[in-house]
């Protein structure tokens, strides 16, 4: 049994309202798992003969979690800020297409997580691209560093270069594939990954829906309702449908699970159905900004739903949480 001791400022949460402040704290760990903290003095006398590190007057906090972001974009932060559905043509498919190659993505992915650890963050929700290796180099790399990250393969058949499209079928096997392999191993967590309903037909919407159906425990992550002209599009590709989040309702992608990025242009009736389905939002502040997307109406919640923060890079301008936060607290 190892016990180790980290003194420093401690902050920590007891609930979603309630924090708790030691300016002269310690952190206690057993075997690498925190065991309890609070006053210095006392819990020096209460072990003894525990290893201490001073941490001097920094601050020791829990670790943040991000959740909505891009691994493969991390190049094209920053890219000549278009409106999305060009973006995505002009920058993002382009890079992505680089993920096809193994070494990318291990590299990239080794990267990533060493930035977002520089940063404070110890979990994400994670999109890799429609490459399974991709989503392979990624928990290898997550594993090494024993983070707990939560990552899933791009489904998109369509409306997107031929060179990055999978089929409904050949999505769903891989996917499956990809939840045998890391779901719940060690720290990984599988997150069913359709990009956004423009990309995806009909029958990869199923296909996700199944997968749901067939891995109850795993999670879903896509974007809603970011930019207006996405909404347009979504209409004309699905005109039986009420809306657009009636297209992930109808293929039984809502649910406490389900995390939905950006959301900025839902009406009250959406907000009350992803309320009443437990569904999420992923608030993504410099993203919006940076790509003209509009602006997220936080405090407007005429049915409460649960909203987190996210940097969305590449779209979004930092993998820091706190810039992220300050920009959100800006609009």
């Amino acid at each position: 049994m190892s016990i180790k001791i980290h003194t420093g400022q401690i902050l920590h949460f007891l609930s979603a309202v309630t924090h708790e402040y030691f300016p002269s704290g310690a952190l206690v760990t057993e075997d690498g798992k925190v065991v309890t903290c609070g006053d210095k003095e006392s819990l020096l006398a209460r072990y003894p003969q525990a290893d201490i590190t001073d941490h001097g007057e920094r601050l020791i906090m829990p670790g943040m979690i991000d959740s909505h972001v891009h691994y493969p974009q991390l190049d094209v932060i920053a890219s000549y800020g278009e409106q999305l559905l060009d973006w995505l043509n002009n920058y993002t498919f382009p890079a992505e297409n680089a993920f096809k190659d193994p070494e990318t993505g291990r590299s990239t992915a080794q990267f990533f997580l060493n930035e977002l650890l520089k940063n404070g963050t110890t979990t994400a929700m994670v999109y890799g691209t429609v490459h399974p290796q991709s989503v392979d180099a990624f928990f290898e790399q997550s594993s090494a560093l024993n983070t707990r990250m939560l990552c899933g393969k791009v489904m998109m058949d369509r409306n997107a270069p031929e060179y990055l499209c999978d089929t409904a079928e050949s999505s769903q096997t891989d996917s499956q594939a990809l939840i045998d392999r890391w779901h719940k191993k060690g720290r990984q967590l599988y997150v069913v990954t359709p990009r956004f309903a423009i990309t995806s037909t009909p029958e990869q919407l199923t296909a996700a829906g199944q997968l749901l159906k067939d891995n109850p425990d795993v999670y879903l992550q896509t974007h809603l309702a970011e930019n207006k002209a996405e909404i347009a599009f979504v209409e004309e590709l699905f005109p039986e449908r009420k809306g657009y989040l009636d297209v992930y309702a109808h293929y039984g992608l809502l649910g406490p699970r389900s995390t939905f990025g950006h959301c900025v242009h839902l009406d009250d009736q959406d907000l009350k159905i992803m309320s009443d389905t437990g569904s999420r939002i992923a608030f993504c502040p410099t993203s919006n900004l940076f790509l003209g997307s509009g602006l997220f109406r936080l405090h407007h919640q005429p049915s409460p739903v649960s909203v987190s923060i996210a940097s969305d890079v590449g779209g979004g301008t930092s993998l820091s949480m706190l810039v992220t936060m300050a920009e959100a607290y800006k609009v």
